[in-house]
């Protein structure tokens, strides 16, 4: 029996979109507070967006409703004209007018001007992977899922993704349109999603975990929260930090996984991308499990 587990470098989304799965979750790369708005420094997030796919990024992570649609206009400032490999995700159905208001707004009239909006400030033709961000409780979830077919099947949309579902909307979902990823919240401190997760890998759906290091903007060399016990013993007889291990463990987990950890230092990009070089043993996962 071998001592260790070999890890899959990268996944296939949708048969035909094939990443490496440590991936780059863009959110952050918005105003503050609330990631409303433009993000301050500019050139500092391009900088970080270029540096991101020089280390092998080719799955980025964005939304309409990060920083109001600035978020996708400055990955489109970066890094446009894309790389032939590159694969930006992005998803629509909340209206975000202000940092503090949140609203659900999954109507096929704002999906509908939310991917034309999309497309425009991505400054594409088709969105490779487009993911309801929540379900809309005003609107019937098979209604929504029904305008997002019409615009995959204009063209405007290549595959369609979910987020923050439950695996009864996953499966609702499939019976009108095949569904290539799901987005929930997952860390090795969070697993309340892990029954999503497993029919996301019986059924061959990439799991996007959002808040994959508890959502915590960990700063280079900075603890994971509750780093303690196992992670931390296993992080120091590696040589490498707890939110590494934290990565690590999540690549370990299921070979659908891909990671979209953000962060806003380069210095952290380069620690967090590093994750994807640590061979955990059985053991040590074992121990992580529990």
């Amino acid at each position: 029996m071998k001592n260790t587990t070999a890890v899959a470098q990268t996944y296939s989304i949708g048969e035909d979109l094939t990443v490496n799965r440590l991936g780059y979750g863009a959110m952050r790369l918005s105003g503050q507070p609330g990631n409303f708005g433009a993000y301050p420094d500019w050139e500092g997030g391009e900088q970080l967006l270029r540096r991101a796919v020089e280390l092998g990024v080719n799955f980025i992570d964005t939304a309409e409703a990060y920083g109001a649609g600035f978020n996708e206009e400055i990955i489109a400032s970066a890094l446009h004209p894309y790389k032939q490999d590159l694969v930006i995700a992005t998803k629509g159905g909340i209206n975000k007018p202000a940092p503090d208001k949140i609203l659900a707004d999954a109507s096929p009239e704002f999906l509908r001007s939310g991917v034309e909006g999309s497309l425009q400030r991505l400054k594409l033709e088709q969105i490779d992977l487009y993911q309801l961000h929540r379900p809309d409780p005003k609107v019937p979830f098979a209604e929504s899922i029904g305008a997002l077919k019409e615009l995959k099947d204009e063209g405007k949309i290549r595959h369609l993704g979910l987020s923050n579902v439950t695996v009864e909307q996953i499966e609702q979902a499939r019976q009108i349109v095949p569904i290539v990823s799901v987005q929930n919240k997952f860390s090795i401190s969070d697993r309340s999603m892990e029954n999503v997760l497993d029919y996301c890998t019986k059924n061959d759906i990439a799991f996007i975990p959002h808040g994959s290091l508890d959502a915590h903007p960990l700063k280079q060399g900075a603890p994971l929260a509750n780093a303690e016990g196992i992670i931390a013993d296993i992080a120091q007889s590696k040589g490498v930090k707890p939110n590494q291990i934290a990565l690590a463990w999540l690549l370990h987990r299921a070979p659908n996984i891909i990671l979209i950890p953000g962060t806003t230092t380069i210095a952290h990009l380069e620690e967090n991308m590093a994750a994807a070089d640590i061979t955990l043993t059985l053991k040590q996962i074992e121990a992580l499990n529990h």
